[in-house]
């Protein structure tokens, strides 16, 4: 009687772990763990309801991490990539390997160049990649 309330306590507790660290590894052991607290209701052999427990788990495992990553693959992005990389912007500081700003959207920006090619104030270049707080430019 007392396996399926070990069983329900333990998928609460790693709900809780999948929570603070969101991995899909702890929500695989608490569909696992569920299951298993379900089906020991019925069944009350420990020998049968640990392997339940592991296959269950290894099941959601494999079949939900790789459909939840795809979908949250997405979200991870800041939004920069859109609204910044291949647009144009203006440079109001010389850009060098080393240092410069840009202006885009009236905002301003570090910026660095991947070429050798330095690029003079007033000039226009184009955005291709953004690390933290510096925008990477080349020529229009």
């Amino acid at each position: 009687m007392i396996l399926w309330k070990v069983f329900l306590a333990l998928g609460f507790i790693l709900l809780i772990l999948e929570l603070i660290t969101p991995t899909t590894f702890f929500l695989s052991l608490a569909i696992g763990s569920f299951a298993t607290g379900i089906l020991a209701i019925f069944v009350k052999t420990f020998n049968v309801l640990i392997p339940v427990f592991v296959i269950v788990s290894v099941a959601s495992l494999m079949l939900f991490r790789p459909f939840l990553r795809e979908r949250l693959k997405g979200k991870e992005e800041s939004g920069i990539d859109e609204k910044y990389i291949g647009k144009t912007a203006k440079v109001t500081e010389k850009v060098t390997k080393t240092s410069g700003v840009i202006s885009i959207y009236g905002e301003r920006w570090e910026a660095r160049t991947l070429s050798d090619e330095d690029f003079l104030e007033n000039s226009e270049v184009k955005i291709v990649k953004n690390d933290s707080l510096i925008m990477y430019v080349e020529k229009v």
